[in-house]
């Protein structure tokens, strides 16, 4: 059976948990709160999509989105605008194109939403193959500049402070 993408459930909750658990346990650059990230988005009723990647009737793979806020200094902010992450997939079927394919799903489904683009922190050189680069004039307090990145989907990318939602200071 081939990997098959589709929106989570709630019979996908423990799983999710379980992958993104898995799958930040020997990662650098962690506080190894990922699985409450994605729990406290889920409570607020703020995770735009949630994408699981099946094969075989079990999860192997998972990725989050949600809403950001990017003020400029005027204090004006951009609409439309979601945060990717965290991304999940399995460590034993890491760098077997399950998170590629998730990228793939999500961009796709963000654009058909109308979304205006979507930011991410994490690894230039992997996000770079899908578009995503950063910019000087968008900054998210506390993060090396590099990796924090965007992609514009149907507006530029704005300048500001991006914020992503309190449920990613979720620690329990």
């Amino acid at each position: 059976m081939p990997l098959h993408l589709r929106h989570e459930t709630s019979a996908d909750i423990a799983a999710i948990e379980a992958i993104t658990t898995a799958a930040f346990a020997n990662a650098p650059h962690t506080s190894h709160t990922e699985q409450f990230i994605v729990q406290a988005l889920r409570a607020a009723g703020e995770l735009t999509l949630s994408i699981v990647a099946e094969e075989h009737g079990q999860v192997v793979g998972h990725v989050a989105l949600s809403l950001v806020t990017i003020t400029d200094a005027h204090g004006r902010k951009a609409e439309g605008w979601h945060g990717l992450g965290p991304i999940s997939v399995l460590p034993n079927r890491q760098g077997q194109g399950i998170g590629s394919r998730l990228m793939a799903q999500t961009l796709s489904e963000l654009r058909a939403m109308g979304a205006a683009g979507c930011v991410l922190l994490g690894d230039p050189a992997y996000y770079a193959r899908f578009g995503f680069q950063a910019y000087a004039g968008l900054q998210l307090p506390g993060v090396p500049p590099g990796y924090f990145m965007a992609l514009a989907l149907h507006k530029p990318v704005p300048g500001g402070i991006a914020q992503y939602s309190d449920a990613f200071n979720a620690t329990s």
